[in-house]
């Protein structure tokens, strides 16, 4: 089985321009303010089905006021389309629930 290939920083700040997410340290990362606990444990639900349906599952961290979200694609090493595609469905989901990313979010990028 071919490892998809990954993508540099360079590759993908197109891509994830307005999403909050950014690409450092092999994975892409973003965090969303959300005004409760509540509203944050919906977005996590919805973002766990959206990842089954991917089988492609990204590591979150849920607190009061915030959801931060890490993707990497293990099985390659970094980043790849799957993580971008995924990336840009988080971000929809947000939005669907009001969430907009926190600028303070995330990693500054560094690859």
């Amino acid at each position: 089985m071919t490892r998809p290939p990954t993508l540099s920083p360079s590759e993908t700040s197109e891509k994830l321009r307005g999403s909050g997410f950014r690409h450092a340290s092999g994975s892409l990362t973003a965090a969303f303010r959300t005004p409760d606990f509540a509203t944050g444990a919906r977005l996590v639900a919805d973002v766990a089905e959206i990842a089954e349906t991917m089988n492609h599952h990204p590591d979150v961290t849920l607190g009061w006021g915030s959801v931060t979200f890490s993707l990497t694609s293990h099985d390659a090493g970094g980043v790849t389309a799957r993580d971008l595609e995924l990336a840009r469905l988080i971000t929809r989901a947000a939005a669907a629930l009001g969430i907009e990313p926190d600028p303070a979010g995330g990693e500054p990028e560094d690859d």
